[in-house]
């Protein structure tokens, strides 16, 4: 009895298949923020975080930070992309989207190169915060030493 009930299976309907366009992966970091990219080759809006990425990032100086991949690479307007940024502040975090949208674009098309490296887009800016050091009063700052 048990056999008769394995072998009757459902028999599923076929479906077409349509052809999923696969997003380019990327990660950009800067300060402790991260940013994962999926960056797909259709239009469509930039989301960050779910949100609009004018919404995540207001202001006209972060507006051109963060569009300067694409304007000199010649594709704005061309990509739809999907973020998630942790981390950090905001400033940072703009910093990590805009290293994450450099290196999708980059594996994208390798031609893209020379444009991004000589406008300073694939380097990870390192700064970061130096850690506090013990019988100090932060990384650097001691108390001042008695003079006699």
């Amino acid at each position: 009895m048990v056999k008769k009930a394995k072998e009757k299976t459902k028999k599923t309907k076929k479906t077409k298949k349509t052809k999923e366009i696969k997003p380019i992966t990327a990660v950009g970091r800067r300060k402790t923020a991260t940013a994962r990219v999926w960056l797909y080759p259709e239009k469509g809006p930039i989301l960050v975080n779910g949100q609009p990425i004018q919404d995540y990032f207001p202001g006209k100086v972060s507006e051109a930070f963060y569009l300067r991949p694409f304007q000199v690479t010649t594709n704005l307007g061309k990509f739809r992309a999907k973020i998630k940024v942790t981390g950090s502040g905001k400033s940072g975090q703009l910093g990590a989207v805009v290293h994450g949208l450099s290196r999708a674009l980059l594996a994208f098309d390798e031609n893209f190169r020379p444009q991004l490296k000589k406008h300073g887009l694939l380097s990870r800016d390192a700064r970061e915060k130096e850690r506090k050091k013990p019988g100090l009063m932060g990384a650097r700052k001691a108390k001042q030493s008695p003079k006699r």
